[in-house]
């Protein structure tokens, strides 16, 4: 009996001594578990937390990135008065400022010489894609044939696209400037000068027209164009080392009237010769001009639709470090009216001009710059896109000078000495010399 007893005893003393085994193993399991839990759960609060930062950022990528963020405005407006001591209200340059003498036949005629907004430009542009830049300029200054000022007009509506990651090969599709002359390509915002000399800007009204423009150039030397620009050299802008491109040939806001392509190429490259930088260039077009309004009643043409209208020209450009020189010739054959048989034929045409210059840095941290400034150009053609394809032969000298006390504002004052010949079927033997002030501010934004 005391044996059963003892081994009862035995085996219950084993079987809580397994019992408190098995519990404690439990014990360890559920801390194990919880442990595995808790380390999980913490791993998922991480990865929640790692994927709302990564969210967060792209999310403020994306809107730093956004098409609309990489948009800028910016813009410029000119104020002439060109009504000081002018000799002969008859000296005149319809493309050049409208504000400046008359093209009246009448005997005792007098220009509106009085205050004139020149210019109105607001530039909306921007890479809104990585291949993708766009650029559109409204000129709310426009001043029509009917004698009605400042009206809206589209100057420039244009997209380049790019092929590679430095943006060093572009096609321009759009209305956009034509890559003919140096002089033509500097926006009139940079240009010390208040016109552009008629030589090579008879070339095109306005300097622009609608086409497509292939343009190269590589990156260090897109940099070395902005530089001119934005340093205040007077540079032309970026147009490439080398440019190739056809457009239509009528001029800006015209339609086409032949479908008949202007094609033109341009090269140019700026070189630093120790401190100096100097550009020279080639350029060329061809292609076949439509009349549509510009001829009067009775004149005649011999193809009306298909008129030749080609050039060559060279230019020559050392930017002023502080002095000076650019240059530029053309020659070429275009439509020009002959007073002989009231008739509007092709024939040569020559012109161009010789700007010289100097920049003197007074404060160039607060961009306090001025420029003196000569100029003398010559042109004997036609102006196609002018009543009667007008004939023009012109001797200017221009002497003046550029203000600039900060980057916001800058005045100019010209002294112009003008010999100018032009004629169409109302203006026959009209040579006209005179002298006058011309005055200009300009506010840019």
């Amino acid at each position: 009996m005391k044996k059963i007893l003892f081994a009862s005893l035995l085996l219950v003393s084993f079987a809580t001594s397994a019992q408190e085994i098995k519990k404690d193993e439990i014990k360890r399991e559920v801390v194990r578990l919880m442990d595995s839990i808790n380390s999980l759960n913490k791993e998922k609060v991480a990865e929640k937390e790692k994927q709302a930062i990564k969210e967060k950022a792209e999310k403020e990528k994306a809107e730093k990135e956004a098409w609309y963020k990489q948009i800028s405005i910016r813009g410029y407006v000119q104020v002439r008065y060109n009504g000081l001591f002018s000799s002969n209200d008859k000296v005149s340059c319809d493309q050049c400022d409208k504000s400046w003498g008359t093209t009246s036949t009448a005997s005792d005629a007098k220009s509106n010489n009085g205050f004139f907004i020149r210019r109105a430009r607001v530039v909306i542009s921007g890479q809104v894609h990585p291949n993708v830049f766009v650029y559109i300029q409204p000129d709310f200054a426009s001043s029509p044939s009917t004698g009605i000022n400042n009206f809206a007009q589209i100057r420039d509506a244009y997209a380049d696209i790019s092929f590679d990651k430095k943006r060093e090969y572009r096609v321009r599709l759009g209305q956009s400037k034509i890559p003919f002359g140096f002089e033509n390509l500097q926006s009139s915002q940079n240009r010390l000068t208040l016109d552009r000399n008629d030589g090579l800007n008879s070339a095109i009204a306005n300097e622009r027209d609608l086409g497509a423009f292939f343009y190269w150039a590589p990156a260090e030397i897109r940099e070395r164009f902005a530089m001119l620009v934005r340093d205040g050299y007077k540079g032309s802008g970026d147009y490439g080392v080398f440019a190739f491109g056809a457009y239509n040939g009528q001029t800006s806001n015209k339609s086409e009237a032949n479908r008949n392509l202007h094609v033109v190429t341009r090269v140019t490259y700026p070189f630093v010769i120790g401190n100096q930088i100097i550009e020279p260039g080639l350029q060329a077009y061809t292609g076949k001009w439509a009349f549509t309004n510009e001829l009067s009643t009775g004149v005649t043409t011999p193809d009306k639709q298909y008129t030749l209208d080609q050039r060559v020209g060279a230019t020559f450009v050392l930017y002023p470090k502080p002095f000076g020189i650019q240059t530029e010739y053309n020659i070429g054959k275009g439509p020009r009216y002959d007073k002989v048989t009231n008739s509007v034929q092709v024939s040569d045409l020559e012109g161009g001009y010789v700007t010289l210059n100097y920049k003197w840095d007074v404060n160039l941290a607060k961009h306090h710059f001025i420029y003196p400034f000569a100029k003398f150009q010559y042109y004997d053609g036609g102006k196609k896109f002018e009543k009667d394809a007008r004939s023009y032969i012109v001797r200017d000298y221009e002497i003046g000078i550029e203000w600039q006390p900060f980057k916001a504002f800058e005045i100019v004052a010209e002294w112009v000495i003008a010999d100018r010949t032009f004629e169409d079927s109302a203006l026959k033997n009209n040579r006209q010399q005179g002298n006058l002030l011309r005055l200009q501010a300009q506010f840019n934004f």
